[in-house]
């Protein structure tokens, strides 16, 4: 197998991994998005400033709940949709069948396959059948994947693709949601609870800061321990180039993306939680720039025939990834 291919195949593996969690992430943001909107308490604006989507064509009002769920749902030839990343995963994993394990191949084949029928569910149900649906088998894929493959660099580009993601997407999280209230540090903003909610984490934290909203920040920036916070995505990132590339020299870090990462988790881990607040632009700012370096230099090294894919750009300053 030449070197092309391998990185090809390199590249395939870590764009799944980055689309099927980019998927969940948006399903689990829309989620939310539209039961606020019922009650008059989002109208879809920071939605699509989150996913860096222009929003509607030649409209000024902001997004409808209809706009939300047929542009970030239902639109599969919109690459910042639902749709759009789980078509991309099924065509990503067409080409490595050989590569990741069946059962990974046949859940986001199937996935594929059956949108269609779920999405007439969901316009009969309410769109939150199509949104569940979509959670729930990147969840088996995840869980899949990491069941039926072996812990052999195929399943670190995947793991590779999908923490970056996260920490991009909890980092978009938390950026538009500080800047859309007219107090950032107050904790009884509802906007908080709607962040913690789209990030997966709501239950999880009341069961350990019972409630305490002080702590919302301190919670998705910095906790070792919850899956999709800031600091074990960045760890577990980290911990992925240092297994593709291990770096044996004696001094430095030769490796800018893992250097990248490094330097920002960090930063984090030694940064004093009633710091945050006052803090917590500059934070991320350099969160943001650090993916976007360490996704560049992840696809200097290991995808050297292609750019790297993205966010659409446009309507957001966070859409740098």
């Amino acid at each position: 197998m030449n070197r092309e291919l391998l990185s090809r195949i390199a590249e395939t593996l870590y764009w799944i991994g980055r689309y099927v969690e980019r998927a969940d992430d948006i399903a689990r943001l829309l989620d939310v998005a539209l039961r606020r909107s019922l009650a008059g308490e989002e109208d879809g604006s920071a939605v699509f400033a989150i996913l860096g989507h222009p929003g509607e064509p030649g409209d000024s009002r902001p997004p409808t709940a209809e706009t939300m769920v047929r542009r970030l749902a239902y639109d599969a030839g919109e690459p910042s949709s639902i749709a759009g990343c789980v078509r991309a995963a099924r065509e990503n994993a067409r080409g490595v069948r050989d590569i990741i394990s069946s059962e990974a191949w046949e859940c986001l084949n199937v996935t594929w396959n059956e949108l269609p029928v779920v999405r007439g569910d969901a316009e009969r149900l309410g769109p939150h059948v199509f949104l569940r649906y979509v959670r729930e088998r990147a969840a088996m894929f995840s869980g899949l994947a990491d069941a039926t493959m072996s812990r052999d660099d195929g399943w670190r580009f995947i793991v590779l693709g999908r923490s970056l993601e996260r920490a991009d997407m909890t980092s978009r999280l938390l950026a538009v949601y500080h800047s859309s209230v007219a107090d950032p540090s107050d904790p009884a903003s509802p906007t908080w609870r709607l962040l913690l909610e789209a990030c997966g984490a709501d239950e999880s934290f009341t069961r350990i800061h019972r409630g305490d909203r002080d702590r919302v920040v301190e919670f998705l920036l910095l906790d070792r321990l919850f899956p999709r916070s800031v600091m074990h995505a960045l760890t577990t990132t980290e911990r992925c180039l240092a297994e593709l590339a291990p770096y044996l020299g004696r001094a430095g870090m030769a490796d800018p993306a893992r250097a990248a990462i490094g330097r920002i988790r960090t930063t984090l881990e030694y940064t004093e939680a009633d710091a945050l607040p006052a803090g917590l632009p500059e934070i991320l700012s350099a969160l943001q720039e650090a993916v976007t370096a360490a996704t560049g230099a992840i696809t200097g090294r290991f995808f050297q025939h292609t750019a790297p894919a993205g966010w659409v750009r446009g309507g957001s300053a966070w859409a740098g990834v």
